[in-house]
């Protein structure tokens, strides 16, 4: 059999990942529409949020909870009257983007440059970008204005924020939740230093009275600020753990976070925070073998090397 870090990951924390997962996608209210602002709409706790304007809808966002986005066209056709003229993917997550393509017949679609090639690979329940950009993209449509903005790796390789500057609204789908709740559940497919960047951009950006999350409440730009110092205090914690030598099974034990236990959900996820960021740190750091005849030391090394005590060197062993 082979032995593989992520093997150790799974075994650590798979049952944490879904037990948290299943407490933050509640379905309820999902065929609400509450409006934030004069002209923007969002639909239920999701990141399913649009503006409304005479001459058409810019959509951000999706979600197939409830009656998907069939009962939503015909809502907004009832409500407004209009069609919905922009569809923005926040990024490949198909909860987030599921069901758009119902409006390909009066939409076009657009996404970061990244983000076409998962959602074909991966065969996403959503519709494909007919348009992508790179760092900046603005749209106008009917006296209104949308800005996408693009600071490069965070949760994902292609997740983008979608501002509505004349609004004060910022939809900032799983980069941040309200208030204290941790921004994102687990590290597993983010650019951890890329996050902390982009959090900072996110709490200082002008014009923000409102932030959408992906997921429940509403937030504000503090949200950013609370959730940027969590991930740079447990980047630098479990660091530590790893230069000293530590194992990922007392890594796990050692940090603890208790001063961010104030931190609406940190109970459910501090453990897969733990192992996700190890994970990071671990693939994104070169260990020292150490010198010749030290604990440790393999001759062989980088081939096969331990790393906090784990030797993940990956081999074949007879059963």
């Amino acid at each position: 059999m082979r032995t593989t870090a992520n093997m150790i990951i799974l075994a650590l924390c798979g049952l944490s990942w879904h037990t948290a997962f299943a407490q933050g996608m509640g379905g309820a209210g999902a065929d609400t529409i509450t409006q934030l602002t004069e002209n923007v709409y969002r639909r239920g706790p999701t990141s399913n949020t649009f503006l409304v304007t005479d001459e058409g809808i810019i959509m951000v966002d999706a979600t197939c909870s409830g009656g998907g986005m069939e009962w939503l066209k015909e809502e907004l056709d009832r409500r407004f009257g209009v069609p919905v003229k922009y569809v923005i993917l926040s990024h490949d997550h198909e909860m987030h983007i599921c069901g758009l393509q119902v409006f390909d017949d009066t939409a076009v679609t657009i996404g970061h440059r990244n983000i076409r090639e998962h959602l074909i690979r991966e065969n996403r329940n959503t519709s494909i970008p007919d348009v992508v950009f790179e760092d900046e993209m603005e749209i106008f449509l009917g006296g209104h204005r949308a800005v996408l903005y693009y600071f490069g790796k965070t949760h994902s390789d292609n997740l983008i924020q979608v501002h509505f500057p004349e609004e004060g609204v910022l939809v900032a789908t799983d980069i941040v939740r309200s208030g204290k709740s941790l921004g994102l559940p687990d590290f597993r497919d983010s650019d951890v230093d890329g996050v902390i960047d982009a959090l900072y951009e996110l709490s200082k950006l002008d014009n923000v009275d409102i932030v959408v999350p992906g997921h429940a409440g509403l937030a504000d730009q503090q949200s950013f600020v609370y959730f940027r110092e969590w991930t740079m205090a447990l980047r630098e914690r479990v660091y530590d753990e790893m230069l000293a030598g530590a194992t990922i099974y007392e890594i796990v034990e050692r940090v603890t976070m208790e001063d961010f236990s104030d931190y609406g959900n940190y109970e459910p996820w501090l453990r897969a925070n733990v192992i996700s960021m190890w994970d990071y740190l671990y693939r994104y750091r070169e260990p020292s073998p150490g010198a010749p005849g030290s604990e440790g030391y393999q001759e062989n090394w980088p081939i096969g090397f331990p790393i906090g005590g784990v030797n993940f060197a990956v081999q074949d062993e007879e059963e």
